[in-house]
């Protein structure tokens, strides 16, 4: 724990999202907020088919899930800290978004070889 996932327009794909991907790695593993950088996780999904109100129409959509016990300006500057990469690594996205997400502790379950 915890799952980074960023979301992101299909056309994205390649070198541009694979060092975006890198460079947030990097960051969550130095931020305080996570104690165990052995246990951060981040993968990207692309999307085709999207549509929106921004020119370019291009977005990606970072969201962290971690277990609950954050406060709200630790998740604060979390997101605020990887909007930032996002920001310098996609500047010509049209929309960039960062959204922590709090799992429940008593029902995730996990198992690690």
């Amino acid at each position: 724990m915890p799952h980074l996932v960023l979301e992101h327009s299909a056309e994205l794909d390649g070198d541009v999202i694979s060092a975006t991907c890198k460079a947030l790695f990097k960051a969550a593993c130095a931020n305080p907020v996570f104690t165990n950088i052995a246990s951060v996780k981040l993968r990207s999904v692309p999307c085709h088919n999207v549509h929106m109100g921004t020119s370019p129409e291009t977005f990606a959509h970072l969201t962290v899930w971690m277990l609950a016990g954050r406060d709200e300006d630790e998740k604060k500057a979390l997101s605020g800290a990887l909007l930032d990469v996002m920001t310098k690594h996609l500047p010509d996205v049209g929309a960039l978004t960062v959204d922590p997400r709090d799992m429940d502790t008593k029902t995730y379950a996990k198992r690690v070889i």
